[in-house]
Formats: C-alpha cells, sequence, structure tokens
C-alpha cells in the first residue's frame, strides 16, 4: 500500500490533497504527480546538483578497504545491499527507465533496481523486497523514484499531461505499472520522490523532450538521494559482460519478467547470473555493425533524441567485442554461450566460468 505524507494514498484522498486539479484524478498515477507533498520533494530533488560520478577521481566512491564502496547497475539490473557493507548504489542511463530505490526505515537495507519494462514489475518487486522486508509487513519502506521522462510525440510536447498525451509510449505504462504494483502490495511503501515524467521532462529549441535527470545515488546509511551521472570508469565492474547480459535476457526463458541479479547481498560479491546467448542475436547484432549513427539510435533505443553522447559508441562496442567472439565460436558448433564472472565488491575478479554448450 502506498502512504504520502505519513497518510494511506488512496483517489479519494488525493482529490483534497491537490488545489491545482479541477477535476478527479483518472487513475493512481495522475493522483501521485499531483499530490502536492510529492510535487515539493521532487522540486526539492531537482534543486539539487547533479553528482558527476567518476571512480578515477571520486575519493568517496573508490572501492578500497579503507573507504567507501558502491554498487553501480546497468539495465534492468538490481541489488540489495546491507548499509554496514555497501554505502552507495546507483544506475544511470534511465530515459523511459525507472530507477526504483526501496530502504528499510528501521535497519537501512536498501534494495534499487533499474526496471526498463512494466513485464518485469510484479517479479521485480518480488526480488527486491526479499531481503528488505525480512517477513516484516509492518516494516516502513521509503520509496524513490527517478527517470522516465515523458516521451511525447514532439509535436505534443508542450503542456500535454499524462491523461492528455499519447499512452503508447514507453514511460507512462511503466510508470504507472510500478504505482499500481505498490499500492496492491501488503508491504507499507511511503513514497518521497516521485521525479518522473512531467516532474522530469525539459524542452530543446526544437520541442523535443528530453530528461532533466537520468540517474540517482542513494547513500544506504541515511537514505539520501542524489541526482547522479556515471562515466565510463564508475560503470562497473565487467561493463561489456552486463550489457551483453542485458540483450541475451530477452530471448532467455529462465529470466522471463525478471530483474537481473547483480550483487550477492550475504557473500557482498557481484555475482553476474548467466544468460543465454542465441545464433539469432547473433545475427543480429553482426547486420548492426553496418548501420550508420542515426539507424543505431532508432533501432537500438526507446528515446533516440535523449540518449548520451556515448550510447551509439557503447553499443558498437560490447556488440562488437563480446559478439564476435561467441559468432567465430557458433560456426564451429557451439551453440548458447553461458558466462558466469564472481567479483568481490573491492577487488578484481575472483573467477570466471564459461559454460559452452
Amino acid at each position: 500500500m502506498i502512504f504520502v505524507d505519513g497518510l494511506p494514498f488512496s483517489l479519494n484522498s488525493s482529490s483534497s490533497s491537490s488545489s491545482s486539479s479541477k477535476s478527479q484524478p483518472s487513475d493512481l498515477l495522475v493522483a501521485l504527480m499531483e499530490h502536492q507533498v510529492l510535487v515539493s520533494a521532487t522540486h526539492s530533488f531537482k534543486s539539487i546538483q547533479e553528482r558527476k560520478v567518476s571512480a578515477s577521481m571520486d575519493s568517496k566512491l573508490i572501492t578500497s578497504s579503507n573507504s567507501s564502496r558502491y554498487v553501480y547497475l546497468f539495465q534492468r539490473e538490481y541489488a540489495t545491499v546491507d548499509p554496514s557493507l555497501v554505502h552507495y548504489v546507483g544506475t544511470d542511463e534511465a530515459t523511459t527507465c525507472v530507477g526504483v530505490v526501496i530502504r528499510n526505515r528501521k535497519n537501512g537495507m536498501t534494495s534499487v533496481s533499474h526496471m526498463d519494462s512494466p513485464k518485469i514489475v510484479d517479479i521485480g518487486f518480488y526480488q527486491m523486497l526479499a531481503l528488505v522486508v525480512d517477513h516484516n509487513l509492518d516494516a516502513g519502506l521509503d520509496v524513490h523514484l527517478v527517470g522516465a521522462f515523458e516521451d511525447v510525440s514532439p509535436n505534443h510536447a508542450s503542456g500535454r499531461s499524462i491523461s492528455q498525451g499519447k499512452r503508447d509510449g514507453y514511460s507512462i505504462p511503466l510508470c504507472r505499472k510500478i504505482v499500481e504494483t505498490m499500492q496492491k502490495r501488503p508491504e507499507k511503501f511511503h513514497v518521497k520522490t516521485l521525479c518522473v515524467l512531467r516532474h522530469n521532462t525539459k524542452y530543446d529549441s526544437q520541442g523535443n523532450a528530453l530528461p532533466i535527470f537520468n540517474g540517482l545515488l542513494v547513500e544506504t546509511s541515511s537514505g539520501t538521494l542524489i541526482p547522479a551521472s556515471f562515466d565510463k570508469t564508475s560503470r562497473c565492474p565487467d561493463e561489456i559482460v552486463r550489457r551483453l547480459r542485458v540483450s541475451s535476457s530477452h530471448e532467455d526463458p529462465s529470466w522471463q519478467g525478471k530483474l537481473l541479479d547483480t550483487y550477492d547481498t550475504k557473500t557482498d560479491r557481484f555475482i553476474i547470473a548467466p544468460c543465454s546467448w542465441t545464433k539469432r542475436l547473433v545475427q543480429i547484432v553482426l547486420s548492426l555493425q553496418s548501420l550508420s549513427d542515426s539507424e543505431i539510435l532508432a533501432s537500438c533505443s526507446t528515446s533516440p533524441l535523449a540518449e548520451g553522447p556515448e550510447f551509439v559508441d557503447n553499443e558498437r562496442s560490447w556488440r562488437y567485442k563480446k559478439v564476435i567472439m561467441p559468432g567465430n565460436w557458433l560456426r564451429h558448433g557451439w551453440f548458447g554461450l553461458r558466462t558466469v564472472f564472481y567479483i568481490q565488491v573491492n577487488e578484481f575478479i575472483l573467477s570466471e566460468i564459461l559454460d559452452l554448450r
């Protein structure tokens, strides 16, 4: 169930909380977006200067035995961390995706995910909450949602609300599914930040909608949330394998409807769970090598105009490096590459297991 400002939230209660609304909100998401407490909290969040995280320069995030440590999450990944072991958790590159933070007020256990589809929300919440609530449904859970700009057509970008804009984009169905899932679950979700959709949208000189923020960093001990972006030195460990896994997971039935396991809470290690890599995916990726930058944006992004300057280079780099080799193996008759990396948070790779079936 959703709570706002310490009180249970419902469509009936929201009508008196939104002085700016001239009519009864049409759904739960619209009502939350209009709640004055959340509007104020979002304005406060947007006033915070975005932190540009670089592991090579940021002494607070360098992973050594004597300094703070962090977990970075790529698309569709999640991690639940103990604040005594991991001090920061972050993610970025969330244009039409949502960075979801759930933190237990009592013990500080924090789960963060990078959700990219309504199809993974139900099981994704189950995964995130498994170690956060610890069978205590009365535990107060602080929730932050950041990302998912209003991906409407540029021709309809000026002043359109959720109920007025087109409904077949990516951001609105995902946000709606997240809030509806929280409302129907028995846990107590205290929504603190709702920086999504129109609250996280700006426009360029051509009227194109763009996200204000596409990332976050949460300090686990205090629950403090900071807008953040990460450079290549801080998107680690093992960026290429993890990006590859996002694509392969879409065709792997073992990951259907699930977030990708990335970090093991109990052993304090990155454990990059395996996914199958199919011959069809190899063929698709090889075909992308001949595409222009604009064609790669159109083919690989849900929001081509909103992607950062590194997007095309990243797509070309990781797809080429990690697909050409499996492609060669496939020609020799091996199908379904599985890769597992076991990595300490504060150390390098401990072991690498390749299962060539």
